[in-house]
C-alpha cells in the first residue's frame, strides 16, 4: 500500500512538471516570440532628399580576404551620402598595404591604421572606439569584416528609420548557408538568438543586438562614454553597450530583406566552440531578471524532456507523454517556422526538434567551460 501510495504520488509529481515546463515555454512561444514570427513588414516611404549621411564602421584584424571579398558590396551601396570607415587593428597579412592601396581610388573609405598593439584590452572594443571617433557623420551602421549586405538598399534600410527621436536601430545578421551539420547548427543557433533579441526589442524592451549589423548615433555612444563602463569584457559592444543606453523611445527594429547582413560561418567546431564562448562570456553581466528570462527557457527545456522520459517509467498510459509532446511541437514548429521565414531564413523544419536537443545540451556546457576557464580573445 505504502508503495503503490507513494508511486502514485511521484506520478503526480512528474506529470505536474512536464505541465508546468510546458505552461513556461508557452509563455515564451506566444508571449514572446510571436512578437517576431507576426511580426508585420513595414513598408516605409524613402524620402530621398532629406537622407542623412551614413559612416560605416568595419574593425578589422587579419582579414585581407574578408575585405578583399566583401568591402566592394559595401563601397557601392545606393545611397546619397556615405563613408566606409576601416579600422585595421595591427594586422600582420597585408590588410595595411591593401587598405592603403584601395584608399587612394575609393573616396569613400576612410582607412585608420592601428600599427602597434595599443589594445589593452581584449576584443573590437579598442578598434571600434576609434573608428567611432574617426566618423564623420553622426548615424553610425556597424558591420564586421566577414560579412556582406545582401542588397545595395542596405544602408538605406537603416538610414530611413532616423529621426529626432531615433538613436539605435537593431538589425539581423545571418549566416551563408552551408548544407552541412555544423552550418545547419549554427543558422538554428543564430535564429533561435534572434528570437530573444529581437522579439524583447519589438517589445520595447531592447537589451542586445549584433555587431556586424547594428547602427546607433555617434552622439549617442559619445554621450554614455562608449564601451568604457565594460572595456575589461571581451564582448560586450553589441549586448552591454545595447543594454546601457537602448530603451523604448529611442530604438526601433529593421529586419527588413534588404537590411540583412551574410557572414561567413565558421568552418570548424572548435572555432565555432570559441566564438560562442565570448559570447557567453557577457552574460554574467546581464541585470538579475533578464538572467531570470534567458535562464529560465533552457530550464523549462530540460524539465519538459527529463519530465517526458520518466513518465514512460511509471503506470500512466503511453498516450499522456505523447501527448504533451506532439502538442508541444505543433508550437514549434509554428513560432520557430514563423520566425525563421520572418527573417527570410530557410531552416528544414523537420530539423527543429533534433537542433533543440543539441542546444539544450551544447549551451550549458559551454557556461559550465566557461566557469572554469576564460574564452580567447577576439582574432
Amino acid at each position: 500500500m505504502w508503495i503503490d501510495l507513494n508511486f502514485n504520488l511521484l506520478t503526480y509529481i512528474v506529470l505536474g512538471l512536464i505541465s508546468l515546463s510546458l505552461v513556461i515555454q508557452m509563455f515564451y512561444y506566444w508571449g514572446l516570440f510571436r512578437r517576431l514570427a507576426f511580426s508585420k513588414k513595414k513598408e516605409k516611404q524613402d524620402d530621398q532628399e532629406n537622407m542623412p549621411p551614413v559612416s560605416v564602421i568595419i574593425a578589422a584584424r587579419n582579414a585581407i580576404l574578408d575585405l578583399e571579398k566583401n568591402l566592394p558590396y559595401i563601397l557601392y551601396q545606393d545611397y546619397p551620402n556615405f563613408e566606409v570607415v576601416v579600422v585595421n587593428d595591427s594586422s600582420d597579412d597585408g590588410t595595411e598595404e591593401f587598405l592603403t592601396d584601395l584608399a587612394r581610388y575609393e573616396p569613400k573609405l576612410n582607412v585608420v591604421h592601428i600599427r602597434q598593439n595599443l589594445n589593452f584590452f581584449q576584443g573590437k572594443k579598442f578598434p571600434l572606439s576609434l573608428g567611432i571617433k574617426s566618423a564623420k557623420h553622426d548615424i553610425l551602421l556597424l558591420t564586421d569584416a566577414d560579412c556582406r549586405p545582401l542588397s545595395n538598399q542596405w544602408i538605406k534600410s537603416f538610414a530611413r528609420h532616423y529621426d529626432k527621436n531615433t538613436a539605435m536601430v537593431i538589425g539581423y545578421g545571418a549566416y551563408e548557408k552551408k548544407k552541412t551539420l555544423l552550418g545547419l547548427l549554427q543558422q538554428f543557433d543564430t535564429i533561435q538568438i534572434a528570437m530573444f533579441y529581437l522579439s524583447k526589442a519589438l517589445g520595447g524592451k531592447p537589451y542586445m543586438g549584433v555587431g556586424r549589423n547594428l547602427s546607433y548615433r555617434k552622439s549617442l555612444f559619445m554621450e554614455n562614454k562608449g564601451f568604457i563602463s565594460h572595456y575589461n569584457v571581451a564582448s560586450g559592444d553589441d549586448d552591454l553597450f545595447v543594454q546601457q543606453v537602448a530603451n523604448k523611445k529611442n530604438s526601433q527594429v529593421e529586419i527588413s530583406k534588404d537590411s540583412i547582413t551574410y557572414s561567413t560561418p565558421k568552418p570548424t567546431f572548435g572555432q565555432w566552440v570559441t566564438q560562442k564562448r565570448r559570447h557567453f562570456s557577457t552574460g554574467k553581466y546581464y541585470k538579475t531578471g533578464l538572467k531570470m528570462l534567458l535562464g529560465l527557457y533552457p530550464l523549462s527545456q530540460i524539465m519538459f524532456f527529463a519530465a517526458f522520459v520518466w513518465l514512460f517509467f511509471l503506470p500512466v498510459h503511453w498516450g499522456f507523454p505523447l501527448g504533451f509532446l506532439l502538442f508541444r511541437l505543433i508550437q514549434q514548429l509554428i513560432i520557430v517556422g514563423k520566425s525563421a521565414s520572418r527573417l527570410y531564413e530557410k531552416f528544414p523544419i523537420l530539423l527543429i526538434p533534433f537542433a533543440e536537443l543539441f542546444f539544450i545540451i551544447f549551451n550549458p556546457l559551454l557556461v559550465l567551460i566557461n566557469t572554469f576557464s576564460k574564452p580567447s580573445r577576439w582574432r
